[in-house]
């Protein structure tokens, strides 16, 4: 696909493994790339070693847990687009992630840190942007199997997701934080469940030619997204990103790359949930036009109320 990638997350693990993979592509299947982080060195670090691979890249410095600073890098891509400082935008990646130890913990608008991360953000940054794609083009959201549990992810006590309005999920814990990781769990499952939602209805409104797909990259152990668990917890992570089989960023970072780029994937749309490389039906929890309503209507409220008290 020619044209320019827009990525979030792009400095580390799985994100940085993406944009390599886009930077290394031969010449006329490699995009211009639009990477949008924070501002620092590990930021110009990557843009430089995709620059090097013969990538145009901008780099557009962005605390995702602050809805100005997002509101302020969609402004900077539609300006880089206008100007014809980049190709037409054709796909835009949400792979920055984060899932905060202590739900008590709030954005600078005042949101529960994981849930404006992970979803409030993105739906912004995508808002702000929608009629900013040239197409066809892709939407690719990075979503999780944890919304839903497993053996494994019971063995593991990894929690699933518990569904409430989107309204509750946007404030942060109040009182005493309780000890170990099951509520920043169960707040990471919610915000993932919250993707695949948000994936659904915006596919019903967005325009003729976008098409909006979730991978899922694996289960990555060892990667920062759980280095505010406990130490043991942490160190059997590492043990097990060793094992033969089990995801890596350097693996599915490619994967994660050709979801945006490939023919293969095209055609995806309606929030197909891609497993690495293989399309896979969400559970029936996955899939409510109810709630999906409610969070679109809920998310509006929800960022209208962060750029007012700005």
């Amino acid at each position: 696909m020619n044209g320019t990638v827009l990525i979030t997350g792009p400095t580390r693990n799985l994100g940085r493994h993406a944009v390599l993979a886009m930077a290394g592509r031969p010449d006329g299947q490699r995009p211009d790339l639009l990477l949008v982080g924070r501002a620092g060195r590990d930021l110009t670090t990557v843009a430089d070693e995709a620059r090097a691979r013969g990538a145009r890249v901008h780099e557009i410095g962005c605390d995702l847990a602050s809805l100005a600073d997002v509101r302020a890098a969609a402004a900077t891509a539609r300006g880089l687009l206008a100007d014809h400082a980049v190709r037409p935008l054709r796909a835009l990646i949400t792979n920055a992630g984060t899932m905060s130890t202590d739900t008590r913990q709030a954005s600078v608008d005042g949101y529960e840190l994981t849930f404006a991360v992970n979803y409030l953000a993105h739906a912004q940054l995508i808002g702000d942007l929608l009629t900013s794609f040239t197409v066809p083009a892709r939407v690719v959201l990075v979503g999780s199997n944890t919304y839903h549990a497993n053996f494994w992810r019971k063995l593991l006590h990894v929690p699933e997701a518990e569904w409430a309005d989107p309204a509750a999920l946007a404030r942060p814990a109040a009182g005493e934080q309780v000890p170990g990781m099951s509520a920043s769990g169960v707040a990471y499952s919610n915000a993932k469940l919250a993707i695949l939602y948000y994936a659904h209805e915006l596919q019903r409104r967005a325009g003729a030619g976008i098409c909006v797909a979730v991978f899922e990259p694996g289960w990555m152990p060892g990667t920062a997204l759980g280095r505010g668990a406990p130490p043991a917890l942490q160190a059997i992570s590492r043990v097990l990103g060793r094992l033969p089989g089990v995801s890596t960023p350097h693996r599915s970072g490619p994967l994660l790359a050709a979801m945006a780029l490939d023919d293969r994937w095209a055609h995806l749309r309606d929030g197909a949930f891609v497993v690495k490389t293989k399309v896979t039906e969400v559970r029936p929890i996955a899939h409510d036009r109810a709630r999906e309503r409610r969070l679109w209507e809920a998310t509006a409220e929800l960022l209208e109320r962060a750029g007012v008290s700005h």
